[in-house]
């Protein structure tokens, strides 16, 4: 933007001094600054004059006129005098001719001189027994003003000219090719601002150059993904306080209700035994017991949501963590009506010792509570799979419909069998498993078993891979 209209510029205007070196030089003999130059010009000359003087007399006028050309462009002016009278003259006279004559006469040999604003070359000729005597008038520093001035105003107007076309040039050249270039993409980009800002999250910037706006556009696309999604996990997020607040509500009425109903009984007197006041006091012991562990499990799924339950990961042989685990838990689950065996192979992971007992407890606890047999079976199995284990516990329960299976993991979600009746479960268990498997860096999965029951697929990765830190 800077540098062609300066080159243009300087280009323009040293042609232009050439130029008017050139016709000053031509027309004023401004080339001629000093007598050096002078004394070149009118050798060249005296030289001509001797060839012709050699010639036939005859022709002598005509062959000097010839050198009329020669005197213009030396700007110089000549005459001539044979045996003491003048033979030829050409060129502007000057008054101080004569006395410059006169005086280089008195110098009896002729030479050169000069005054402040003229210059005289005077010599002596012999040809064919004639004398003739040579003098060459110059004017060295002495130019036109008018002709200058001319020159100069036409040089300073070609200069403007130059550089205004140059200017307007360039700036038809950016408008045309830089800011339009630039103009498009900012329009689009401004488009999909105005898009974003009237709600439409879905809107995205198809731009097909390939300048450094691609990668502006693309950095917008990848924004717009994630203001979507991050509007979208705040609707869910809404929606899962809202369901949060109604299904506490919901969960919380029924022993409330149970607790309320059995203390008015007492307070009334409808329990007149001892036995009865007993049983009164057992039932609102376990419906307590129940909202306790409502709010327990409520309580520890937020802190979860809010990062603010750290699991310490460690390293840890899986294989023999669960064998102790299902030796100690396999009497007291035999008694609720439950068998569990197992398939172990060797594992070495990295997990949270009591985080993993809550999820096999909260898995098998379902299990007991949705058991349709006197004596329901558990069977777990321990598997590589070559980049991590997997940990799988099928039971022969009456499992869910297909549809619900990817369902059973979120918030407060339950059937509608178990929705009838509470005391089934709160919806919660399969959630904070959901999530302790995801801090360990793992996954869940639920599948169908056959020819019925429910299998809980859990994937852990293996030691050596690293996991998400989750130590706060």
């Amino acid at each position: 933007m800077i540098i062609v209209p300066v080159t243009i510029t300087i280009v323009t205007a040293f042609i232009c001094l050439l130029i008017l070196w050139a016709v000053l030089g031509r027309t004023t003999g401004l080339g001629f600054s000093d007598s050096e130059d002078f004394q070149e010009a009118q050798g060249t000359i005296t030289l001509a004059v001797k060839e012709i003087l050699r010639t036939n007399p005859d022709d002598q006028q005509e062959r000097l006129h010839s050198l009329s050309r020669l005197l213009d462009d030396a700007s110089m002016s000549v005459i001539i005098q044979a045996d003491g009278k003048e033979l030829y003259q050409y060129g502007a006279a000057d008054a101080k001719d004569a006395l410059l004559i006169t005086a280089i006469d008195a110098m009896g040999e002729g030479g050169f001189l000069s005054t402040t604003d003229r210059s005289l070359f005077a010599d002596t000729l012999v040809s064919k027994g004639r004398t003739y005597q040579l003098y060459l008038f110059s004017t060295p520093r002495r130019y036109a003003y008018t002709t200058l001035k001319v020159v100069f105003a036409l040089s300073l107007l070609i200069l403007v000219a130059v550089i205004v076309l140059s200017v307007y040039a360039t700036n038809l050249f950016l408008t045309k090719f830089v800011f339009q270039k630039i103009n498009q993409p900012l329009n689009i980009l401004t488009d999909g601002v105005h898009q974003i800002r009237d709600g439409n999250l879905s809107y995205r910037i198809i731009y097909e150059g390939d300048d450094e706006f691609a990668a502006i556009c693309a950095d917008f696309n990848e924004m717009a993904v994630k203001l979507k999604h991050s509007v979208e996990q705040t609707r869910l997020h809404e929606e899962s306080h809202k369901a949060l607040v109604a299904e506490l509500s919901h969960d919380l009425r029924s022993p409330l209700t149970s607790i309320q109903a059995y203390v008015s009984g007492l307070l009334d007197g409808i329990a007149p035994t001892e036995d009865a006041r007993h049983r009164y006091l057992l039932t609102i012991q376990k419906k307590a017991e129940e909202i306790q562990h409502l709010v327990s499990q409520m309580l520890l799924f937020s802190k979860m949501e809010l990062d603010e339950y750290p699991l310490h990961l460690e390293p840890m042989d899986l294989k023999r963590e669960l064998l102790q685990f299902f030796s100690e838990a396999q009497p007291d689950y035999e008694v609720l009506g439950l068998d569990v065996t197992y398939e172990l192979c060797d594992a070495h992971v990295k997990a949270d010792r009591d985080a993993l007992h809550r999820v096999l407890t909260d898995i098998l606890d379902n299990s007991v509570k949705y058991k349709t047999k006197q004596q329901g079976v558990m069977h777990v199995v321990l598997s590589d799979t070559g980049d991590g284990y997997q940990l799988s516990m099928t039971d022969d329960g009456p499992g869910v419909a297909s549809n619900s299976l990817a369902k059973l993991f979120d918030l407060f979600y339950r059937e509608s069998a178990s929705r009838q009746n509470p005391q089934m479960g709160s919806g919660l268990g399969l959630a904070i498993v959901a999530k302790i498997i995801e801090r360990m860096g793992g996954a869940i999965r639920a599948e169908l078993a056959y020819p019925h029951g429910l299998s809980l697929l859990i994937s852990l990765p293996k030691e050596c891979e690293d996991v998400p830190n989750t130590d706060r």
